[in-house]
């Protein structure tokens, strides 16, 4: 490994001054997963490393504005064991349980895994179709930038080379929704996806027609993609099986996968059809599952309430 420096920032404008003292020959470095291998290989050589792990203020979770806000410095980890995702939004807790290992999990960062942008990792779909957002903090200020819009192409995204994720925030979800992430492995569990798919779904009063819907994959091109089309075959449409499975085909369309160890291209089209439906239908089992909660829950009040009564009664 060719030698450089090391720097390690208190907090960020420390952090943006180390930048700026070795300008573009300097690269932010957090959990490290990713950067290392890539300077191992020699794909990038920086003169400088300006490490954000003691940054503090930045790997919180918490409840803002009705959603969920992740610190850019929070690890897999942390998202995936957080008791507050795991009950706000057990599909995101889900997602990034399907990163690596656990010993990656430990270590990356979930603003440094965006950063990164590799259009095969786990997260993305589930962020994209949950319709989050990244705050992007340089000297000059902060910008807040969707998610489905970030990625640009294999290893890019929108962010300036100065700018650094410092919260992830997923907005709350609409009732009646029901999300679900599925991955297929045809290798190890800690492996890239052949294909993946995230889908959201929300569902009217009566649990028969489709309100809203988001669709986005990962391991089918240069970046995560949004399947839009395949969204406006379902939106209005009732709930059955043959519109999820349009909406699949439509999504195929979408996608511009690579042929590689892990399949064809033309197998992960197919593949990618398959797997948006299966997602869909998961979401919708989801939905259904938290009605049943639901419905199941009223009797019980419903009969604490009569003891209550009876008991009044018996007292008189």
């Amino acid at each position: 490994m060719i030698p450089f420096e090391y720097r390690t920032p208190k907090n960020l404008k420390e952090a943006h001054a180390s930048l700026q003292e070795f300008g573009p020959d300097a690269k932010f470095i957090a959990g490290g997963t990713a950067l290392v291998i890539m300077m191992k290989q020699r794909l990038v050589r920086p003169s400088c490393l300006v490490s954000l792990r003691s940054v503090r203020g930045f790997n919180g979770i918490e409840v803002k504005d009705g959603g969920i806000s992740i610190g850019g410095l929070a690890t897999h980890r942390e998202v995936e064991s957080s008791s507050l995702v795991r009950r706000r939004l057990p599909v995101l807790a889900e997602t990034f349980h399907h990163v690596a290992t656990i010993r990656i999990r430990n270590m990356a960062t979930v603003g440094g895994g965006l950063a990164h942008a590799d259009p095969n990792q786990d997260p993305p779909p589930t962020l994209i179709a949950l319709g989050a957002t990244v705050k992007a903090t340089s000297a000059n200020g902060s910008r807040v930038l969707p998610l489905d819009a970030f990625f640009t192409d294999y290893y890019e995204t929108v962010l300036n080379p100065d700018e650094i994720i410092t919260e992830l925030f997923i907005p709350k979800l609409a009732p009646n929704t029901g999300a679900a992430y599925l991955k297929f492995l045809p290798r190890t569990a800690d492996d890239y996806a052949t294909v993946s798919a995230a889908a959201v779904l929300t569902l009217d009063k009566n649990l028969k027609t489709i309100n809203d819907v988001r669709i986005a994959l990962g391991s089918v091109g240069t970046t995560p993609i949004r399947a839009t089309a395949a969204e406006a075959v379902l939106r209005g449409q009732p709930v059955k099986a043959e519109a999820f499975a349009e909406a699949g085909e439509k999504a195929k369309e979408a996608v511009d996968p690579i042929s590689d160890f892990r399949g064809s291209a033309g197998y992960k089209k197919e593949m990618a059809a398959v797997f948006v439906r299966r997602a869909l239908e998961k979401a919708l089992g989801d939905i259904r599952q938290q009605a049943r909660v639901r419905s199941s829950a009223k009797p019980k009040a419903k009969k604490k309430a009569t003891k209550k009564a009876v008991k009044k009664r018996s007292r008189r």
